[in-house]
């Protein structure tokens, strides 16, 4: 196996397991793409594949397991932070907050989660996951990329794309917070 297939081998096992740094891994593989180590477009694919399996997995969870996964998971601080948010949007406009909860931390992990102990339609939650997965795949691989393409010494570049990773999550993160203290 030549690097590239393992590097896409442990995106996709990262980008499947929930909690797992799938952001840092996408973005080093998002750097790897545009340093010619693969196709951005592979990464992206590969990547959305894995969350996707997860939501189903975490939505079939949520359905069968009911609150008492969610009521595990919210003793995390990030974890009971973006519950709170998601919970009384999610049934006010579902898809569109699934897709935006991808970009919560955790969120992906508990929308998929509430979706399945709310019971919503499965098809409808595989439709709102698969876009909001692509989309925020194809962001975090695109900003690995475009690190790469401004900085090709790989570390700089990792660290310039997790810079501006972590300002678009804290900017995202405020916004959402200051949204729910304003529903209060």
């Amino acid at each position: 196996m030549d690097t590239t297939a393992a590097g896409l081998l442990v995106l996709f096992v990262v980008s499947l397991v929930p909690l797992l740094p799938t952001e840092v891994t996408l973005l080093g593989m998002g750097i790897a793409a545009a340093q010619g180590g693969t196709s951005l477009a592979l990464v992206i694919a590969v990547s959305s594949a894995g969350c996707l399996v997860s939501d189903q997995a975490l939505y079939a969870l949520g359905r069968f397991g009911g609150r008492a996964a969610l009521n595990r998971l919210s003793r995390r601080r990030k974890i009971a932070a973006g519950l709170g948010w998601l919970d009384g949007r999610l049934q006010r406009h579902p898809r569109p907050v699934l897709v935006v909860a991808r970009w919560l931390p955790s969120g992906g992990t508990v929308g998929a989660l509430l979706a399945g102990s709310l019971r919503w339609p499965m098809a409808e939650f595989f439709t709102a996951s698969a876009v909001g997965v692509t989309l925020w795949t194809s962001y975090v691989a695109f900003l690995g990329y475009a690190g790469g393409r401004i900085v090709t010494e790989p570390g700089i570049s990792l660290l310039l794309s997790l810079g501006v990773a972590l300002i678009l999550g804290s900017v995202i993160t405020f916004g959402v917070k200051r949204s729910a203290r304003a529903l209060r």
